[in-house]
């Protein structure tokens, strides 16, 4: 009898690992939002022009326009995207948001390429036929192969709020502040995928969709205190 209350005895200690490892981890997050609820953010989109941006060279790529507060980015075969030519950008303890809309198609309506140290990283949402949300590229593993693969089903003509954050011990990331990606950062290689190089420093790309964006911001986060 006592040999079969082995197992149970060590599942129920393995669950309340995780439960105690997955609430420091909220823990830390409600902490990192509380201190920099003050932090002002600087809008990179003013609303009206692509100023401090310029459509991505990517060949083949479709129009990319502003009407109504929105930038859309048409149909390309296969990228359509925008890159910021803008100065002062950071590399490190910093976030990101914008909200972004597939309007149409049926892979990555928004690939968010940003700074990460002395590289860059991808944040693809929708991708690999419009389920796929993850990072490119962590070890050299796409955003469908890796730590951070997640799976997540998304509505045409909605717009999604995406909020990445980066600071030296990791990358995190939220679609309408649920938390989908928690990766550390030492001891792992980051990149992106050839095809958006071109993305860099920072850009927005969509694959054979067409797809809308607005609210694009960012601001600096104070170092983590000693």
């Amino acid at each position: 009898m006592k040999r079969a209350r082995q197992p149970i005895f060590l599942a129920q200690v393995v669950i309340t690992l995780a439960f105690l490892a997955t609430a420091a981890g909220a823990e830390e997050t409600d902490r990192a939002d509380r201190n920099e609820k003050n932090v002002q953010w600087r809008s990179l989109f003013d609303g009206r022009t692509l100023t401090n941006w310029k459509a991505t060279n990517f060949g083949g790529e479709g129009d990319v326009t502003v009407t109504d507060g929105e930038i859309h980015l048409d149909f390309g075969s296969p990228l359509t995207g925008i890159t910021y030519t803008g100065k002062g950008l950071p590399k490190t303890n910093y976030e990101i948001t914008l909200e972004a809309k597939k309007v149409d198609g049926v892979d990555f309506f928004c690939a968010l390429t940003f700074p990460v140290e002395k590289s860059h990283c991808s944040f693809v949402v929708g991708g690999w036929a419009g389920a796929v949300v993850g990072l490119s590229s962590i070890d050299g593993k796409d955003a469908s192969e890796n730590a951070t693969t997640r799976y997540m089903n998304f509505d045409s003509d909605r717009w999604y709020k995406i909020r990445v954050r980066v600071t030296p011990a990791k990358i995190a990331a939220w679609i309408d502040n649920k938390q989908v990606v928690d990766q550390g950062l030492p001891g792992h290689k980051i990149t992106t995928r050839g095809e958006v190089d071109l993305s860099t420093p920072l850009g927005i790309a969509a694959f054979e969709t067409l797809s809308a964006l607005r609210k694009i911001r960012i601001r600096d986060l104070a170092p983590p205190k000693p």
